[in-house]
């Protein structure tokens, strides 16, 4: 089952577009806008790899000040 946005398509009628081609164009500008469960997984992998690098600048930087201070 395809969705649509309902605005999109309501817009396109009211601008003199068929039914048809509407409604196909709405499910298309849908499906384009939603984020798949692959997506979802790879944004999941880059803020993993992305928190490591924080915490490693974080440790690069605290490490020599620790020394330091004893």
């Amino acid at each position: 089952m395809s969705t649509m946005i309902s605005e999109v398509y309501t817009a396109f009628r009211k601008a003199g577009v068929s039914e048809e081609d509407a409604k196909a164009a709405a499910e298309a500008l849908s499906a384009e806008s939603l984020a798949t469960k692959d997506d979802i997984r790879k944004l999941d992998k880059e803020l993993l790899i992305i928190k490591w690098m924080i915490g490693l600048v974080i440790a690069v930087e605290i490490l020599p000040l620790l020394k330091l201070i004893t």
